[in-house]
């Protein structure tokens, strides 16, 4: 549809759309005639915005208001006529330092990504993560205090997952020993979810003998690392800054459609459904309005993009939730980064 507009036509456009992207309010003729430098009459400026609106670029959102882009009319903008800004050296290393802060976990790295992203965006932020089912190396129990563990599990993939386990008062060194010993010989080469059903059967058949306290060790010590998981599902989900999204509400029609947007964001089954909706997606992937089909609305836009493992397979997702009228040009470059840099966690 760009090409079927003229040089006016697209100039007048553009100058609406980034009116209202920065001020949220229609935009009348006399304002264009006024500060767009455009030299054209406010009648001459007016019916250019007519042929706009028969298009479906534009609306008046009452009588004698000025004219704000329709969902169509962003899309155009955003494919055809935005230019994107790029990320400073500075806002790179806030986010570098943000996602892979030394001694993070995976999981604390991503909920530290996703509260960095609400905070720079001022807009909701989620990130759609796998669960850990990797194939697993190696185990291990190292003593924190009496009554906790570290439990450090490494997958065959490189990645490492630690997480602190409560035991009974002044459980032995040689307790900690046999419950790796043991679940080492078992786990090799198999999922946590492999392992957890092979051992459970061990130990319930008796083939391994194993003291109580062992046994308990490693019955806890292999639950731990899927506490994170979401019911039956094979991901979960991060979500930050939910109460960005009322900021905006002017209006009790605006109030309603947050409430409904809230409740989308807590439903995970569905939004987790978003991985399959990226299906092989490259970069940035941006939905307005009612072209996402999870949470079918007017009013606001989802901004995501999926990041990748070493072997370029999609692990997970990461992105924003807001206003149509959201600051796109600065908002895509720093999810489309922050999904690059997320990406080298899963290497």
């Amino acid at each position: 549809m760009i090409s079927e507009l003229n040089d006016r036509s697209r100039e007048i456009f553009r100058f609406i759309v980034d009116t209202y992207l920065e001020t949220g309010h229609p935009v009348g003729s006399r304002t264009i005639s006024r500060t767009s430098g455009i030299c054209l009459s406010p009648a001459s400026i007016r019916n250019t915005m007519a042929d706009l609106e028969e298009l479906g670029l534009l609306y008046a959102p009452h009588t004698s208001a000025g004219r704000m882009p329709t969902q169509t009319g962003l899309r155009l903008y955003i494919d055809g006529l935005m230019e994107i800004g790029g990320l400073s050296e500075r806002e790179r290393k806030k986010i570098e330092n943000h996602c892979l802060r030394n001694g993070s976990t995976v999981n604390e790295a991503l909920e530290k990504a996703t509260d960095m992203l609400s905070g720079l965006s001022s807009c909701a932020s989620l990130v759609v993560a796998p669960k850990m089912d990797n194939n697993i190396r190696q185990i291990q129990f190292i003593p924190l205090d009496p009554c906790k563990v570290l439990v450090v599990l490494v997958m065959e993939n490189g990645m490492v997952e630690n997480r602190v386990m409560d035991v009974p008062e002044n459980t032995n060194a040689a307790s900690l020993i046999a419950a790796s010993n043991y679940l080492n010989s078992h786990l090799s080469g198999k999922t946590i979810t492999q392992a957890q059903k092979d051992v459970a059967e061990d130990i319930r058949k008796n083939r391994t003998h194993l003291d109580k306290i062992t046994a308990d060790l490693v019955e806890a010590g292999l639950a731990l690392p899927l506490k994170n998981a979401v019911g039956k599902g094979a991901a979960y989900m991060i979500v930050r800054g939910q109460s960005h999204l009322l900021e905006d509400v002017k209006a009790l029609e605006d109030l309603q459609r947050a409430r409904a947007l809230l409740g989308y964001l807590e439903e995970q089954e569905m939004m987790l459904s978003l991985i399959k909706n990226l299906g092989d997606a490259e970069g940035v992937q941006i939905f307005i309005g009612s072209e996402n089909k999870i949470f079918d609305q007017s009013g606001w836009s989802l901004i995501i993009s999926p990041y990748r493992s070493a072997s370029q397979k999609i692990v997970g997702a990461i992105g924003v939730i807001g206003p149509t009228r959201l600051d796109y040009d600065r908002i895509i470059p720093m999810v489309d980064y922050t999904s690059q840099i997320i990406g080298r966690l899963y290497k």
